[in-house]
């Protein structure tokens, strides 16, 4: 691994935020974590960083940055209904995702065109359009730092929530992923059930979609809008979507009658937080090069220069808005730095 001294991240981090790690290694290979956690004696704090796609830069790193760019997809067995697909944590995630789906393995495609890498889906238990990624994956192949030693994490071990997991709690800092299995379907049941899905369905008269089908309306979909990070930085929903009880759900459906929200199998329901921001006001917003994109709410974005405070200034006061408009607070999504 070759050391690299006061990096810029800008072209590591999705909101293309400009801040400086002290240090900069790159591993293209599980091994080389042994090099680094048993051998480096630096008491300097360690951020792993994959994609940089769901994280906001307030300031330079003081410390180590550890990219994993670990690559390469084996089929690990495989039945007359499944295949276990086994990808490295550096794969691109929607790379991925297509190599299934031209191989008509079904599971993920529902998932199309979440940017990232393949190692930081189990972290947030990435999910889109009636999906999560905790239906489809099978086991994780970690790097303990403590111990030096590969580990195994099993689905029902990782402990999936909303947008949460195991490795963003006890495990986190502790346990690098290397690569992640998936159980697929070689037989693909079609999950057309999300509303905006099955309407642009519909209107291509697409009445028995296949997984490529569904793919490509995702893709058009999430195109149509969100912004493009490649073109303009941000890094997709900033906030999660709340959860209410029925009662106070009810009462708010009284006063708004055109309130989005879904029943959760607890009893709840789940509200979008980018309808809450869009009534709020805030849609469309921009304060200098930091702004709240104009066809989805749920998406800050940084038009050129804004600096990660700027973003968390906008987030905050967003945040700050929709509690005193509807009394519900907002989550961040985006892990701040």
């Amino acid at each position: 691994m070759q050391l690299k001294k006061k990096f810029s991240l800008k072209q590591h981090n999705s909101f293309h935020i400009e801040a400086f790690a002290d240090f900069f290694y790159e591993v293209t290979h599980p091994g080389l974590l042994d090099d680094f956690f048993l051998h480096n004696k630096s008491q300097l704090p360690v951020l792993i960083l994959g994609g940089g796609n769901n994280m906001l830069f307030t300031k330079d790193f003081i410390g180590i940055v550890l990219k994993i760019s670990f690559k390469g997809i084996e089929i690990i067995s495989e039945n007359n209904q499944n295949i276990y697909v086994k990808a490295a944590a550096g794969e691109d995630w929607d790379d991925f995702v297509s190599f299934c789906v031209q191989n008509n393995w079904g599971g993920l495609e529902n998932l199309s065109l979440i940017p990232g890498q393949v190692g930081s889906s189990p972290i947030q238990n990435i999910g889109a359009y009636g999906a999560e990624v905790k239906n489809t994956l099978s086991e994780v192949t970690t790097y303990n730092t403590l111990t030096g030693k590969t580990e195994i994490i099993s689905n029902a071990a990782c402990m999936f929530g909303y947008r949460s997991s195991i490795f963003k709690t006890s495990l986190k800092n502790s346990h690098i992923i290397t690569a992640v299995t998936f159980r697929l379907n070689k037989n693909p049941i079609i999950n057309n059930t999300y509303d905006a899905v099955n309407k642009a369905l519909q209107a291509q008269n697409i009445l028995q979609p296949t997984i490529a089908d569904i793919r490509r309306t995702i893709c058009q979909i999430r195109e149509s809008k969100l912004p493009d990070p490649n073109k303009t930085g941000n890094a997709g929903s900033f906030f999660k979507n709340p959860e209410i009880s029925c009662s106070r759900y009810k009462q708010l459906k009284i006063k708004y009658t055109d309130l989005v929200g879904y029943e959760l199998g607890n009893g709840n329901y789940k509200l979008a937080a980018g309808w809450l921001i869009e009534k709020s006001g805030w849609k469309g917003y921009r304060e200098g090069d930091a702004g709240v994109h104009d066809k989805q709410a749920l998406v800050l974005v940084n038009y050129g220069h804004a600096t990660g405070s700027q973003i968390l200034s906008l987030a905050e006061k967003i945040r700050k808005s929709v509690l005193e408009k509807f009394n519900i607070p907002l989550e961040f999504e985006v892990n701040i730095l």
